[in-house]
């Protein structure tokens, strides 16, 4: 070889070494756990630079060939449950306003807060369930704590003004907490109702980092909201056959917000039904771009 060509492979080589620290720093904060059993999807379809895209999805492999007993627990190997040694049930007053909710994590100055909100039928006990849902509630967990941040899990009683009341007082709570640091807000199904109260509540917004909706209802006017004018990131994650709430009206609000150059992302998990996004949504994908979205 010569000694041309011997410094010209070094240098292919050592880009391409760079060009991978650079993908990897684009990332985010969030370290990887447990990626190889989560984030290993195919992508079927991808559109608007990576933003949107279309994800395989087989109930026989995904729900089947992952759970030990289908829909009530996961395989052993998607789950940690060292976590749960930083998991307690508190019922906590805020300015009057008495809570439930699971906390995971150190109350006090944490790096960043995730808020998951259940939908109809759901209390606090669903987002924090280790084994249902293909293991990716523990993964949350592990992700949330693992890089020093804290996971809430709230019961709701209401999806109106009470129990929007109730989500911006927790808001407001985290993060006086962790002295101003991001708080992340997730809902799933019909959950997403809070999530369009919050997105309306002007000081709730402001101690808002990002909110991510999963199989929840669309909001036609979600780009006219308090959220949209402060230009905070949203995440979609939606099955492509949800009979409750469509997929393609929830699209629809996408790329509305897409169109106005906003800072969104939208998972569509092909063939996948309402509780689909719960199931396969990558929170390490999710809270990289929300924690890192300008």
């Amino acid at each position: 070889m010569s000694t041309v060509h011997f410094v010209f492979g070094t240098v292919i080589a050592l880009l391409s070494t760079l060009a991978t620290v650079r993908a990897e720093a684009q990332e985010g904060p969030i370290k990887p756990f447990k990626d190889e059993l989560f984030s290993q999807m195919t992508v079927q379809k991808s559109l608007d630079g990576g933003a949107y895209e279309v994800i395989d999805y087989q109930e026989m492999r995904d729900i089947n060939g992952r759970d030990r007993e289908p829909e009530r627990r996961v395989k052993d190997e998607y789950v940690s449950l060292g976590v749960r040694r930083y998991q307690q049930n508190e019922t906590l007053d805020l300015s009057g306003r008495r809570l439930d909710v699971t906390r995971v994590g150190q109350a006090d100055g944490a790096a960043f807060t995730v808020i998951f909100i259940h939908g109809r039928g759901g209390d606090r006990r669903l987002g924090v369930n280790d084994y249902t849902f293909g293991g990716n509630f523990n993964r949350l967990k592990n992700l949330t704590v693992g890089n020093g941040g804290i996971y809430y899990s709230p019961s709701v009683t209401s999806f109106d003004a009470q129990g929007v009341a109730d989500i911006a007082a927790l808001i407001r709570y985290a993060f006086d907490r962790s002295s101003g640091r991001p708080v992340i807000l997730a809902c799933a199904s019909m959950g997403g109702f809070i999530c369009q109260g919050i997105s309306r509540d002007e000081q709730a917004v402001r101690h808002l980092k990002g909110m991510a909706q999963l199989g929840g209802p669309p909001d036609p006017d979600l780009a006219k909201s308090r959220l949209a004018k402060h230009r905070l990131p949203i995440y979609f994650a939606h099955g492509g056959s949800d009979s409750v709430y469509k997929s393609q009206d929830q699209e629809a609000v996408y790329r509305k917000l897409k169109a106005a150059r906003y800072p969104t992302r939208f998972t569509l998990f092909a063939t996948g039904s309402h509780g689909t996004p719960i199931r396969m949504v990558d929170w390490r994908k999710v809270l990289n771009f929300l924690l890192t979205s300008p």
